[in-house]
C-alpha cells in the first residue's frame, strides 16, 4: 500500500486551507444564514458583456487564442491602463491575460523567485500571497499593518524587513481585507526606499477601481517605478465577471517573457469567449462600473455607520467592498466569535485571523450584498453582540 506521506509535497501537505472558504463552506451546510463572506459582486455581469460572449460563441469563434491573449484584447487592456491610471504598456510584449487575478499572482511569484528569495508581503491581506510564494520556493516576510494607520504600510517598518534576500514586496491596494487604500503621497515614500534596489514590486490591483476617497494610484505611474512592478489584475470585481476567469499582468518585457513562459505550459491560452466579453467590457463598460462602485459606495457608509450604531469599532473603509471592525474587545478570539455569530444567531461573517496573525482581533465583513442583505446580519450581529 502506498504511503502518501512520502510522495506528497510537504510545502503543499503544510499549506493550510483558506480560511474564508472554511465558513463559506460551513453556511452553505445550514439553512437561513445571512451571510457576508464572500467577496463577489452581487449584480449580473451588465448584458452588453454578456452579449458580446454569447455572440462570439454563435459566431463559432471557440479556437485557442494567442498564449498572451487576443492582441485586440491586449489593446484594450492598455488603452484603459493608460487613461484611468497614468501608466502604458506594448500590448504585444508586455501585457498577459490570465485566469483570473489568481495566475496572474503565482506565474508572478514563479517568474522570480529563486530558492530563499524573501517577499515581503503587508498584513492583514488576501490569504493566497503567502501560500503562493512558499510554493515557488520562496520565504514570505511578513509586514504587519495596524488599525491606528488605517492598514497602510509604514515606510520605516517597511526598512526593517528588507534584506540582502529580499526579491519582491506584495503591494495589496485597495485591500482585501481592511478596506485601505495608499495615497499617491504614502506610495511615493514607498517608491523612494525601493528606487535604488533591485526590489520589485507586485501591486495586485484588483480592486483599483473601487475607490471611494479620490483615485487610485498606481505605484507604477511613479518615477522610476514602472521597470520594477508587476501589475495583477482582472474583470471580476470592476465588471461582476468572476465565473469568467478572466486577469492580466501588465509588467516590462524583460519580465512578461518569462511569465508568459508558465501561463505557455500551464494554461496555453485564457478562454476565449470570456476574452471577447472583456473587449466589450473596456471598450464600452465604464458606466457600469460607475454604477456598481457608486451602490457600493451607499452600502459602506450603510455597513460603517450600522456597526458604529451597534458600538462595534471600524475604521471607515476607502478601497474594495470589505470593512473590518474591531472584535476583539468582547473577549473571544476571532473564530470563537465568528463560531459563535454563525451558529447562535446564523450569520457569517470571516475572522480576521484568516489574513494573518495582525488580523487577529478583527473580522472580515464583505459589503457586495444588497442593502436588505446587509440590514438582516447587522440585526443578528447586534443581538449576538448584546450577549457579551
Amino acid at each position: 500500500m502506498i504511503d502518501y506521506s512520502k510522495v506528497l509535497s510537504r510545502t503543499v501537505v503544510d499549506t493550510p486551507k483558506s480560511g474564508i472558504r472554511k465558513f463559506f463552506d460551513l453556511m452553505s451546510t445550514m439553512q437561513d444564514v445571512v451571510g457576508l463572506t464572500v467577496g463577489e459582486p452581487d449584480f449580473q455581469t451588465p448584458w452588453h458583456i454578456r452579449e458580446a460572449g454569447i455572440v462570439s460563441l454563435e459566431r463559432g469563434k471557440t479556437y485557442y487564442t494567442a498564449n498572451a491573449g487576443l492582441m485586440e484584447l491586449r489593446s484594450e487592456i492598455n488603452n484603459y491602463m493608460t487613461r484611468r491610471f497614468g501608466v502604458s504598456y506594448d500590448p504585444a510584449s508586455e501585457v498577459i491575460v490570465t485566469v483570473g487575478g489568481s495566475e496572474a499572482i503565482d506565474i508572478a511569484f514563479r517568474s522570480v523567485i529563486e530558492p530563499g528569495d524573501e517577499i515581503i508581503v503587508p498584513t492583514p491581506s488576501f490569504v493566497c500571497y503567502a501560500p503562493l510564494a512558499r510554493m515557488a520556493g520562496g520565504v514570505p516576510v511578513i509586514l504587519e499593518t495596524k488599525f491606528e494607520d488605517k492598514f497602510k504600510i509604514d515606510p520605516e517598518a517597511l526598512k526593517a524587513a528588507i534584506t540582502p534576500k529580499t526579491k519582491m514586496l506584495v503591494l495589496p491596494y485597495p485591500n482585501n481585507p481592511t478596506g485601505a487604500i495608499m495615497t499617491r503621497e504614502e506610495l511615493a515614500d514607498i517608491a523612494e526606499i525601493l528606487r535604488d534596489t533591485n526590489i520589485l514590486v507586485l501591486s495586485d490591483e484588483i480592486y483599483a477601481e473601487m475607490t471611494y476617497t479620490g483615485n487610485h494610484c498606481s505605484i507604477a505611474s511613479l518615477e522610476g517605478m514602472r521597470e520594477r512592478t508587476v501589475i495583477a489584475s482582472g474583470f471580476s470585481k470592476a465588471y461582476a465577471m468572476t465565473g469568467w476567469r478572466l486577469g492580466y499582468l501588465c509588467a516590462p518585457k524583460q519580465i512578461a517573457e518569462q511569465m508568459l513562459k508558465i501561463h505557455q505550459y500551464g494554461i496555453m491560452s485564457s478562454p476565449t469567449t470570456a476574452q471577447f466579453a472583456a473587449i466589450e467590457a473596456l471598450k464600452n463598460g465604464e458606466e457600469d462600473i460607475q454604477m456598481m462602485v457608486g451602490e457600493y459606495n451607499r452600502r459602506r457608509r450603510y455597513i460603517y455607520n450600522g456597526l458604529k450604531s451597534i458600538g462595534i469599532e471600524s475604521f471607515e473603509p476607502e478601497g474594495a467592498f470589505y470593512i473590518f471592525p474591531r472584535i476583539g474587545d468582547y473577549g473571544l478570539s476571532g473564530e470563537e466569535f465568528c463560531n459563535k455569530l454563525l451558529y447562535d444567531y446564523k450569520c457569517a461573517i470571516v475572522p480576521g485571523g484568516a489574513f494573518g496573525e495582525s488580523g487577529e482581533g478583527f473580522a472580515r465583513i464583505s459589503y457586495a450584498y444588497s442593502i436588505k442583505h446587509i440590514t438582516q446580519a447587522l440585526e443578528r450581529i447586534e443581538a449576538f453582540v448584546k450577549t457579551l
